[in-house]
């Protein structure tokens, strides 16, 4: 395993979560500062996701990017946002994370 381009893959993946999650408080891009962190957060997120497939294959690379950022997603909805899981949903999730995982240890993933 790489670890320089699987750094970059879940600095990448903080940002797309920073931004996709201040989509929700930038109310449209209405407010200023949440608006300017969706921007950079996504900004962020592209190039150092771009930096990583020097070193990752795009199809395992983006598989963790949204699987990871997805699952970290609906956290970030349940505690900050006040958004309702039910236990189908949370099966989902956990379905994503564990083929994630699977698909990171795969032999010729990385």
């Amino acid at each position: 395993m790489q670890s320089k381009p699987m750094l970059l893959l879940f600095l990448a993946i903080a940002g797309e979560v920073i931004g996709t999650a201040s989509l929700k408080a930038c109310d449209g891009f209405t407010k200023l500062v949440p608006s300017i962190i969706v921007i950079v957060g996504y900004g962020v997120s592209f190039i150092l996701f771009s930096y990583s497939l020097k070193g990752i294959p795009i199809g395992i690379a983006y598989a963790i990017w949204s699987g990871v950022g997805t699952a970290a997603i609906v956290i970030i909805g349940y505690f900050a946002y006040g958004e309702k899981l039910g236990f189908i949903q949370i099966i989902a999730i956990l379905l994503i994370v564990i083929a994630t995982i699977v698909l990171n240890m795969s032999p010729n993933s990385i």
